[in-house]
């Protein structure tokens, strides 16, 4: 049975007419029916998984205005500017617009003309903007950032629990609450917060297999980042530290060495922040030192690593942060440095909060120690913790690239055990690789610990690796630390066992370096000549970044890195082509996709399209000869790996050149009735949109494009 076509106002194409995407992600489709049959729903999925699709396709395929409550005024300005430029009516009301740009609005509001609305908790239930809700017809309440309401969230926000009333003022209209990180317990809260109504629940997976997860310690960290840095040249990143002082030396090292960077933190003035932020976005400046500050209001899509120059508080802090990487679903990298000072510090940070939560807290910061220290893939133990099942390895990690070797170290720990008692439980980890290693320093001799009788008896492990290993020693259970006591050592049943009986001890070797992912994977297909793609990327890029200045918005906001990368790969000549592209709408064509077709053609210098240096002719030509060999348009689109689309499009070229072939089997009957009918009432001549548009969007631009070549002969 043939599955039906997309209606004009169906959400499969609106999804293909205003986002430019073919198919929907995982769970999308479920999600956008829920809330088209007025269910309360809880959206759970990954940082870059879509999850602004769910609330916007509903909120375009029904009437009235959907209400978006989003916590800062950058991401309100980035995804309203992004829903511009595909076409669509959205708005914001906050603080950085004028008394006359807020009248302009609200008058929209007021005439029903606008189908998203974003708005901060904060404002929501003021006096004035619950006098236009009055006058508003809203199809449903969109909450981005849920998690922002519990208590047992990462980033409990308290403005956010006036949204409770939601629910009482407004009992009737459905609240699609949206986030990327909650676990069980946060879950329940949002839910029960925001009082939902038997609402439907749907969690994505969590996987980013796009992103590669790095652990390294903390030593030579300033070398390290610079020489990661060194690989990734103009590709925008961000560089998380803990405070405000070490994001500003971290931008003036970087400067120093030859990078372009700017702080970013809580402590500067507004404007500077702004100043910092747009910059950033606008792909004027590719790096950014910053603190948690930066990180909610960004919606930048190219950003292409993370790197956490310290620990940060729990794995959902983690996950989030990094999660600001490869939103577009090209490939991206994310390095995290640790120390023991970073545990200690993030341990210092728990102390006065209330029993429960600080229990809570220090038990999720030990799971993030248990994944920074694990030599097991890395993405299995993170999609574990958001209880996902993960089988397999990932290859895209340092343990997966890089196996650790584990060995029999019951000698190691003897020795750290026996320093630890002969010093009488009053060293410090830092202390103790040094009375191991043998370091004669003022603190050692000046307590006399060069004197004792494990004085240098680890001499063949160096003070650095000595840290590492009793970290790994830590959290074995191998020895205890208490935080309270100047972090001090102290020995436990299990020391004692190790010490006297005999147990053994393994650890993993400490990993020195570590493999990044191959410079210029991509995830869509391998290149034929990387050096040419790059280049024309390259191209792509800068013609993006001109356009961007001239229209003052982002560049990811006119194509992503992805979209790019697609045009590469696939090399588009004409027009149906490049709307066959992922993340190219109608609207997003109109307005810039002769710019960048001229741009792919200029880089050739010659009209035809470039092709794979095996095949024989150009690629139509190719496509040609498959079809003469018995091959359908399906079986050749799988086999080059190109959309099925640009298959018909290669047909209907080689067709129109005068080649012989049954072109008649690619369109039933009732297809070139319905597709030729169209053709004499608007002409063969007219926009491919309008061709589609006017068959109601039933057939796509592949198939219309055979049916013009048909229909052009014949004419004849």
């Amino acid at each position: 049975m043939d599955t039906p076509s997309p209606t004009l106002n169906s959400p499969q194409s609106i999804l293909k007419q205003y986002f430019g995407y073919d198919r929907f992600r995982p769970l999308q489709a479920d999600v956008i029916e829920a809330v088209m049959n007025k269910k309360d729903c809880l959206v759970l999925m990954p940082t870059g998984g879509g999850k602004s699709v769910c609330f916007q396709v509903p909120a375009l395929a029904q009437e009235g205005t959907c209400v978006v409550i989003s916590p800062l005024i950058a991401l309100m300005k980035d995804q309203v500017g992004g829903l511009k430029v595909n076409g669509i009516e959205a708005e914001f009301l906050n603080s950085s617009l004028s008394a006359k740009e807020t009248a302009a609005v609200e008058q929209k509001c007021a005439n029903g003309s606008l189908k998203l609305l974003y708005i901060s908790p904060e404002k929501i239930f003021s006096e004035s903007f619950q006098w236009l809700m009055g006058k508003m017809n809203v199809s449903m309440f969109a909450i981005d950032e849920a998690h922002c309401i519990s208590f047992w969230g990462h980033d409990f926000r308290t403005e956010y629990t006036k949204l409770a009333l939601l629910k009482e003022n407004y009992p009737d209209v459905p609240i699609i609450a949206l986030t990327a990180t909650a676990d069980n317990l946060t879950r329940k809260d949002i839910i029960r917060q925001l009082r939902l109504n038997d609402p439907e629940i749907f969690i994505a997976s969590f996987d980013r297999p796009n992103i590669s997860l790095d652990v390294l310690p903390a030593n030579k960290r300033m070398q390290r980042i610079i020489d990661f840095l060194g690989r990734h040249q103009n590709e925008p990143g961000i560089i998380y530290s803990l405070s405000r002082k070490s994001t500003e030396q971290m931008a003036m090292d970087l400067k120093a060495a030859g990078f372009s960077a700017l702080a970013y933190h809580a402590g500067m003035d507004t404007e500077s922040r702004t100043r910092v932020q747009d910059a950033f976005r606008n792909d004027d400046v590719p790096i950014i030192c910053a603190t948690i500050a930066f990180g909610m209001g960004i919606d930048k899509s190219n950003v292409r690593w993370v790197i956490h120059h310290n620990m940060p508080k729990n794995i959902e802090s983690y996950y989030q942060e990094i999660g600001r990487s490869g939103r577009d679903g090209a490939p991206a990298e994310a390095l995290l440095f640790y120390s023991l000072n970073d545990i200690s510090v993030q341990r210092s940070f728990l102390v006065d909060l209330p029993e429960e939560q600080r229990e809570l807290q220090e038990a999720k910061l030990d799971r993030l120690v248990q994944y920074i220290e694990t030599p097991f893939c890395r993405r299995k133990i993170l999609l574990n913790y958001f209880n996902e099942d993960y089988s397999g390895n990932c290859s895209n990690c340092d343990n997966c690239r890089n196996p650790r070797n584990k060995f029999e170290a019951t000698v190691l720990a003897q020795k750290a055990l026996s320093a630890i008692a002969r010093t009488e439980e009053q060293v410090s980890v830092s202390a103790l690789s040094e009375i191991l290693y043998g370091s004669k320093t003022q603190h050692i001799i000046e307590k006399g610990f060069d004197k004792i009788k494990t004085f240098g008896t680890g001499k063949e492990v160096k003070p650095d690796n000595w840290k590492l290993y009793i970290l790994q020693m830590l959290n074995l259970g191998v020895m205890d630390i208490a935080y309270d006591e100047n972090h001090h050592l102290k020995l436990n049943a299990k020391s004692k066992r190790i010490l006297f009986e005999g147990e053994q001890v393994f650890l993993v070797e400490i990993q020195q370096s570590f493999k990044a992912r191959t410079p210029g994977t991509r995830n869509i297909v391998a290149d034929q000549d990387e050096n040419v793609d790059d280049k024309l990327f390259e191209k792509l890029r800068r013609l993006r970044k001109k356009i961007a200045d001239v229209e003052s918005l982002p560049p990811y906001l006119i194509f992503n890195d992805n979209t790019l990368w697609a045009m590469v790969h696939e090399k588009p000549d004409n027009e149906e082509a490049m709307l066959d592209i992922q993340g190219i709408g109608v609207n997003k064509f109109d307005m810039y996709g002769k710019l960048f077709l001229d741009e792919i053609k200029n880089f050739f210098h010659r009209k035809s399209l470039p092709y794979n240096p095996s095949e024989k002719g150009s690629t139509q030509q190719y496509t040609y000869d498959l079809l003469m060999l018995g091959k359908s348009p399906e079986s050749i689109a799988r086999e080059r790996n190109i959309s099925l689309t640009t298959i018909y499009s290669h047909i209907a070229s080689m067709y129109e050149k005068g080649n012989p072939m049954e072109i008649e089997k690619l369109l039933s009957a009732k297809e070139q009735k319905e597709i030729f009918e169209v053709l004499k009432r608007l002409g063969v001549k007219s926009a491919l949109k309008e061709i589609f548009e006017a068959l109601d969007q039933k057939y796509d631009y592949g198939k219309i494009r055979i049916g013009i070549a048909m229909y052009a002969r014949s004419e004849r």
